[in-house]
C-alpha cells in the first residue's frame, strides 16, 4: 500500500474512532470544548506516531530475533506508558492550562486501545518503519480530526435546545454514531478509485 493510501486508510476509511470505536473514552470526556480536544487530539497524533515507529524497532529488532514476539503486547504497552509520561511532562511545562484541562484523560492515553490499536497492526500488515510512522501519524490524525469535529458539534448543541433525557453524554453518543455513519461513505472502494 501507498503512503497515500495508508494515510486516507487510517484518518478516513479505519478511522479508529468512528469505523472501529476503539478511544472512546478521551473522545467522549474531552470533547466538550474545542481547545482541549485540540490539545487531546494533538497528545494522541504524537504518541501514535512515536509509539508506532518505536514499537515497529522493538518488534523487529529486539523480540523477533531473540524468539520473543509472544511478549509484543505486554512491550508495547510499556512503550507506549513511557511515551505518554514524556508527552504528560511536555505539556505540563509548556501548557499548564492544557494539562489542567485534559485532566485524567492525558495519562488514560497509555490505555488508549487506538495507540496500542495502530501499534500492532502495524506489525501485523508487515509495516516498514517509515510506513509504520505514517500509519501511526495517519491514526493520530484521524483521531484529531474525529475529536476536533466532534467538540464542535457539542459546543453548538450546548448553545441549543435538546431535550432533557439526551443533554450531555447521550447526545453526544448519538452525534458520533451520526459522524461514524457520515464517515461510512468512505470505504475501501473510493480508496481504491482514488490511488488506484
Amino acid at each position: 500500500m501507498t503512503y497515500v493510501g495508508i494515510i486516507i486508510t487510517y484518518v478516513f476509511v479505519s478511522n479508529f474512532i468512528l469505523s472501529q470505536f476503539l478511544g472512546l473514552c478521551p473522545f467522549i470526556g474531552v470533547s466538550k470544548n474545542v481547545e482541549s480536544a485540540v490539545g487531546m487530539g494533538f497528545a494522541v497524533t504524537f504518541v501514535t506516531s512515536l509509539a508506532s515507529l518505536v514499537t515497529w524497532a522493538v518488534y523487529r529488532l529486539i523480540l523477533v530475533p531473540l524468539g520473543l514476539t509472544f511478549l509484543q503486547t505486554i512491550t508495547f504497552i510499556l512503550v507506549i506508558a513511557a511515551l505518554v509520561q514524556f508527552v504528560e511532562m511536555i505539556i505540563q511545562k509548556i501548557s499548564p492550562p492544557l494539562y489542567k484541562a485534559l485532566g485524567i484523560y492525558l495519562p488514560l492515553i497509555t490505555t488508549n486501545c487506538a495507540v496500542l490499536g495502530i501499534a500492532l497492526i502495524a506489525v501485523r500488515n508487515n509495516y516498514n518503519a517509515l510506513e509504520s510512522f505514517v500509519a501511526g501519524f495517519a491514526a493520530g490524525f484521524g483521531f484529531l480530526l474525529a475529536i476536533l469535529l466532534m467538540s464542535t458539534i457539542r459546543e453548538k448543541l450546548d448553545k441549543e435546545w435538546v431535550p432533557r433525557p439526551l443533554r450531555g453524554t447521550p447526545i453526544a453518543f448519538v452525534t458520533a454514531g451520526l459522524m461514524a455513519l457520515a464517515f461510512m461513505a468512505f470505504d475501501r472502494a473510493l480508496l481504491k478509485n482514488i490511488i488506484g
